[in-house]
Order: structure tokens, then sequence, then C-alpha cells
């Protein structure tokens, strides 16, 4: 096992310790002590936005909302398929996190918070959602380990029924959500369903480059046109 250097720590609003350590060379996001993401694993997150913005009608000026920044590769694999004409809502709670994407994390994913094209909000986003009345094109949701809260336990409101409820009032007709998830859950994409969402579950390989790596679930929802 390589050794852990630990480069800095901040709390979650539960009071748990979530830590930036450097392990072999690559950069590792902890909460508890469990891995939530590596700089070595970015397949998942890459995926997730090829699946999210699949429309290429969409893709010159699309409305598009990632929630959670995590190391920047779910934002950088959006900006990277989309025009100059994209607005991107990103949404961040720990102010934290942000600041390791501008620091020792910024090169992973090439420095997407500088891209012009790019809002960042640090809150929660719940809270942002029921306090805007915006409409995307696509919403991709990597704040947690899935549908069950792993970093904020104030996360498991986004996975019951109001929480879908909002999310779905926040997409445009058509438009599509992605939410990660370290795990499969048909009780979850029945619960999509039940929110009105036509939903299915995809595999993603972390490193799927080199054919290794965890296999991780998307949720894709789409939201019904009119």
């Amino acid at each position: 096992m390589a050794p852990r250097e630990l480069l800095a720590e901040t709390l979650t609003p539960d009071g748990e310790v979530l830590t930036l350590t450097l392990e072999g060379g690559e950069h590792v996001v902890r909460v508890r002590g469990e891995m939530l993401m590596s700089s070595r694993q970015r397949g998942s997150e890459e995926t997730m936005a090829k699946l999210a913005l699949a429309d290429e009608a969409t893709l010159v000026s699309p409305r598009v909302l990632v929630a959670g920044l995590g190391m920047g590769f779910t934002l950088r694999a959006v900006l990277d398929r989309v025009g100059p004409g994209a607005e991107v809502d990103v949404l961040e709670l720990f102010e934290q996190v942000v600041s390791w994407n501008r620091g020792p994390l910024a090169a992973h994913a090439n420095r997407p918070l500088e891209d012009r094209r790019v809002h960042l909000r640090t809150t929660d986003v719940g809270r942002f959602l029921a306090a805007s009345e915006n409409s995307y094109n696509a919403i991709l949701m990597d704040i947690d380990n899935g549908p069950e809260a792993f970093t904020v336990n104030s996360n498991n409101r986004l996975y019951a029924a109001a929480g879908l409820a909002l999310l779905y009032r926040s997409l445009a007709f058509d438009g599509i959500l992605v939410l990660w998830s370290a795990f499969r859950s048909p009780r979850f994409e029945r619960r999509l369903r039940e929110a009105g969402f036509v939903a299915r579950s995809v595999t993603a390989r972390a490193r799927p480059s080199v054919g290794k790596g965890a296999r991780h679930t998307l949720f894709v929802a789409k939201r019904a046109g009119a």
C-alpha cells in the first residue's frame, strides 16, 4: 500500500473529516478515511458527459448544471463537448474543494474553472435549485457515492420524491439527468420512473482506456418532451 501524505483537510457539515492526500503519485480525496475520488479514475465522469450531451442539436449553446466539482473531470468532459455559447453552472458545497481545484488538483483536468463558460457557486444543490427558475438541457449529479448519502447526510433529500421532482422541474423538455453511483439500484431506477423520468442504468469503467478500475453505475433519466 502506497504511503499517504496528507496535503489538506476540512470538515463536512456533518463534522466528518474530508482529506486530500498524495498516494503513490496520485491525489486522493477521502471522507472518514474511505476513498471518495482519485486522480487515476476519470472514465465514468467522462461517460457522464457523453450520455448527458448525446443530442448534437444541444451542443452549440446548451445550459448545463454540474453538481459536484470533485477533481474537475466531469466539468472538463462537459466543456470539451459543448460549444463556445454554452453556459455551465457548477455547484460545489465545499469551499476547500474549490481551493484544491485551483491549486494542487488544477492540472489534472486542465484547469476547467478558468473557462469563461463556467459559473461557479459554492452552495447546496437543493437550495440552489429551489431558489432558481433555470431550465437546463442537462444536469450531471456527481455529489455523492450514489442515491444514498455518503458524504453529507442532507443529500438524502435529493434522492427522495421531493428532490427528484425538483430536478425534474429544473430540466428543459427532453432534458437529461445523469447521476453517478458506485453501485446499482433497481429501486432507485424505479423511483426515477415514478418521478416522471424515462430512466435506465448504464455501467461505466473507472479506467476504460486500460480496461481496469471499478465498475460504476450511471442513472440516465430523461424528462419527456411536452
